[in-house]
């Protein structure tokens, strides 16, 4: 117990990944709302439309007090955007603990490339730094080069459609996906060489997936001490629809791009 005790001051000691308010995981089928302010490095990305609102069009990570982590094919210069932080209803305007801060700037991988979706990757600079409280905390960010092994628990959180082609979600949405191992999500009849060794796939049971809307988003994985990391940013699916068999969501895998990160944030 005094190693538990420890652990949770360590993973605490650097603010990150460990909830006010810690997400009710079980491993039943079906996404479900989550527990309000339980994944609070989750952040809605907004674009103004020409009436002057903004509307969800991506998730991504809260990793620092100024930075976010998303997804580059999230990202166009023909928008502005504003990022949303501590939310859970997303038809709620003023959510108690809840902020919107414009970025300062975007970065999107230098080698992002949008025809084979690769380097599907981007940092977005906050205005101003948040202040961390109960319902805005930054994830944890995994060590350089982990490997999640086959089957492991992660969860995929967003406000992205509750079906293939049905609404946006109002309420923040969680669903376990286990891990795929690269082995198996390269096999022809799953993702074939679409997927990299850059990538982490998870779902895959025709059940569960992440859909349009939970692009940029993380996926949350446990570590031993209770803290959560960002494995994973949403990157892509299947056009057959969003939850088809041996069509695993598809996200970025975040400790292939530590350095990357970690030179962005570092220069700007």
């Amino acid at each position: 117990m005094k190693f538990l005790i420890l652990a949770f001051f360590v993973a605490g000691a650097y603010g990150c990944g460990l909830p006010t308010y810690p997400p009710v995981v079980t491993r039943v089928v079906g996404g479900d709302d989550v527990r309000e302010n339980s994944w609070p490095w989750q952040i809605s990305l907004q674009y103004r439309s020409s009436n002057g609102y903004f509307y969800h069009t991506c998730g991504g990570t809260l990793i620092s007090p100024n930075w976010v982590l998303t997804a580059a094919h999230c990202i166009s210069s023909r928008n502005t955007y504003k990022v949303y932080l501590g939310k859970h209803n997303l038809q709620v305007k003023d959510e108690p603990g809840s902020i919107a801060i414009s970025p300062s700037k975007i970065i999107v991988h230098e080698r992002w490339d949008s025809y084979r979706i690769r380097n599907d990757i981007a940092l977005i600079k906050l205005q101003t730094p948040v202040t961390i409280s109960d319902t805005i905390m930054p994830a944890c960010l995994p060590d350089s080069g982990t490997i999640l092994s086959h089957n492991a628990p992660c969860y995929v959180t967003g406000w992205g459609r509750l079906w293939t082609g049905g609404p946006i979600a109002d309420i923040l949405q969680q669903a376990l996906l286990p891990v795929v191992s690269h082995e198996n999500c390269s096999k022809p009849d799953w993702w074939g060489s679409l997927v990299t060794q850059s990538m982490v796939c998870a779902g895959g049971d025709g059940q569960l997936a992440s859909c349009n809307g939970d692009s940029g988003g993380p996926l949350n994985c446990q570590n031993p001490d209770g803290s959560w990391d960002v494995h994973g940013v949403v990157s892509f699916g299947s056009s057959m629809g969003c939850n088809y068999p041996k069509k695993p969501s598809v996200f970025t895998r975040v400790s292939a791009y530590i350095s990357w990160i970690n030179n962005v944030m570092a220069t700007n």
